[in-house]
């Protein structure tokens, strides 16, 4: 079935949820919508379940939860010269960013490690961290392994819930020393997020290894960046720890218990689990005024009598930091109206919500191009792409148009998309494929989390 053909099942199938009192707690506030607000009573098909959470904390926060951080740099050998330049001077920006109540490690590896100054508060570290910064030198081989379980050992051991706990990873290159695949990477990250630690991770230039640098921070619930030039990491490590500062919410578990005929097939873009008509997931962060949010495709029951249904109990709960680390709650319950009538059903698409529920579809056909030029097939992955490309635009020109259009916002990023694609499309040969591969694995992972930067 193509890519297109699958868009306009997802738009003839698609439906939405109609909340009758969206509730919130504390300062998150808890949306749960579907594609369209209408279903076919007698064949529905299957649908998509949108869940928003953001954080109402505004810009002006009076305070905010201090930042518990490891930055851990890869110093070997081919971070020599510009790179270790460059890194120096992120980790000097970081700790500008921070104040004195914050706590930082600073770690840097080779083919060992070494904690260059443990993690203490800065009141009491700061002149130390900038003098052993301005002496990290470049060369060894790379255990990039032991240098992030380091950090995230520095972390754990001052880990409280009033903390924003994170792991700052700098790497140029394949790890080399020690434990080395994405797996073992990748348990690593579930590790430390199960302990309440998310790991950022920065990856230099065209030889790391970005499904490793990728995996780890998926599985924390952590930012992934790709940096081409040296030149640009002082303004990424700026944005990361402007990331750090703005975390409000931690800690959140989110479970969606689907009501009678209503059965969850599985998550976009998410790790998570689904058991029986249960549906579990977790986030680490969310930081003050931005969204992030989850997709559930649902399969709906066949011949449903005509009115309204409960689709889903929501539940979330979280630490709300801006509220003295207290645990809070929200919850909706979810019900969507069937019937046989073909322009009330037209008329419920729910445009904001599938132009979210695009994004990831896309994203997914994205990794399977990936998937197919790793496996050598150039033809197929450009085919992927342009069929891709193809069905971000035909979705745009959906959801920008008519009545209750997605934000420009929204139709923006799916422009965007649609080009990356295009552009992807056209720079699959060996000479570019590198590049290309760090880009789209970066683009991916965005999407997946709604990162900020």
């Amino acid at each position: 079935m193509t890519m297109i053909r699958r868009a306009a099942l997802a738009i003839t199938f698609a439906a939405s949820l109609s909340l009758s009192v969206p509730l919130s707690a504390a300062e998150l506030k808890l949306e749960a919508d579907l594609g369209q607000r209408v279903l076919a009573a007698s064949k529905p098909g299957n649908v998509y379940l949108r869940l928003s959470l953001k954080s109402l904390a505004g810009a002006a926060r009076k305070d905010r939860a201090p930042i518990n951080a490891a930055i851990v740099i890869d110093r070997s050998g081919s971070m020599s010269g510009e790179r270790i330049a460059a890194a120096r001077e992120g980790a000097r920006v970081a700790l500008k960013r921070l104040s004195s109540d914050d706590r930082v490690a600073l770690i840097a590896y080779n083919h060992g490690v070494e904690v260059l100054s443990p993690s203490a508060p800065l009141r009491s570290s700061r002149d130390k961290l900038l003098k052993v910064i301005d002496g990290i030198e470049a060369s060894g081989t790379t255990a990039l392994y032991a240098g992030v379980n380091e950090g995230g050992r520095q972390v754990e051991a001052f880990v409280s819930t009033n903390n924003v706990n994170r792991v700052i990873l700098l790497s140029d290159g394949l790890a080399n020393v020690g434990p080395s695949t994405p797996a073992e990477l990748a348990e690593l990250g579930r590790k430390l997020a199960s302990k309440g630690v998310s790991v950022s991770t920065i990856g230099l230039g065209l030889d790391y290894n970005e499904d490793l640098m990728q995996r780890l921070a998926a599985a924390s619930d952590g930012n992934h960046v790709f940096v081409e030039r040296p030149s640009d990491l002082a303004e990424i490590f700026n944005r990361e720890f402007g990331d750090a500062l703005s975390v409000s919410v931690r800690d959140i578990t989110i479970t969606i218990e689907c009501r009678a005929g209503f059965t969850p097939k599985r998550i976009l873009g998410r790790d998570g689990s689904i058991a029986g008509q249960k549906v579990t997931l977790k986030l680490n962060q969310l930081q003050a005024e931005n969204e992030r949010y989850v997709v559930v495709e649902l399969q709906a029951p066949d011949n449903h009598r005509i009115g309204a249904a409960d689709v889903a109990d929501v539940s979330i709960t979280y630490v709300d930091l801006d509220n003295g680390a207290q645990s809070a709650r929200a919850e909706t319950r979810a019900e969507v109206r069937f019937s046989d009538d073909a322009r009330e059903i037209e008329s419920g698409l729910n445009k904001p919500v599938m132009s979210q529920v695009t994004e990831q579809i896309a994203t997914e056909n994205s990794e399977r191009a990936v998937e197919l030029r790793d496996n050598g097939d150039v033809a197929g992955a450009r085919k992927a792409l342009e069929d891709n490309a193809a069905y971000i635009k035909s979705s745009r020109d959906i959801y920008s148009s008519g009545s209750a259009p997605a934000s420009t916002g929204a139709i923006k990023g799916l422009s965007e998309l649609e080009s990356k694609n295009r552009a992807a499309a056209n720079s699959l040969d060996s000479g570019e494929w590198e590049r290309t591969r760090k880009a789209m694995r970066y683009d991916q992972h965005k999407a997946k989390v709604q990162q900020a930067y």
